[in-house]
């Protein structure tokens, strides 16, 4: 069986407040926030779901899932030095399995600009939209 790295949790709310500050794409299923951190350190991740989702048990589901795809894909895409987090959509509960991972790898592409193109086009994206802001 391969192990896969460990990836550090994002559990103090300074650091997820601060990855609200960094690069963000919005996806159908979920958001990805990232920023840039001031040292090369591993990456580390944190999740969020609201209680817009739903209850207790609903949002946690919605994380759990989240956590199963960020294990298949972080360990390929994630950036030494930076923070991720992920924010859970009410999609994210039905969203076919396949789809999701796609999602997720999108999000890392474009946060991370290999999609400068689809940046200059993002209202024709019927999937996903990019914000940079940084406010």
């Amino acid at each position: 069986m391969n192990r896969r790295p460990h990836i550090d949790r994002l559990r103090k709310r300074r650091d997820f407040l601060a990855a609200a500050t960094g690069r963000k794409w919005a996806a159908t299923s979920l958001v990805l926030q990232a920023r840039k951190r001031e040292d090369e350190a591993e990456p580390r991740i944190g999740f969020t779901v609201t209680r817009k989702v739903g209850s207790a048990v609903v949002r946690n589901r919605a994380r759990r899932r989240l956590r199963a795809a960020s294990g298949e894909i972080l360990p390929l895409l994630a950036k030494q030095g930076y923070d991720y987090v992920l924010v859970g959509r009410a999609a994210t509960l039905n969203r076919a399995w396949p789809d999701l991972l796609d999602d997720l790898r999108t999000a890392f592409a474009k946060v991370h600009g290999n999609g400068h193109k689809a940046r200059r086009n993002s209202s024709r994206h019927s999937e996903g939209k990019e914000d940079t802001s940084h406010g």
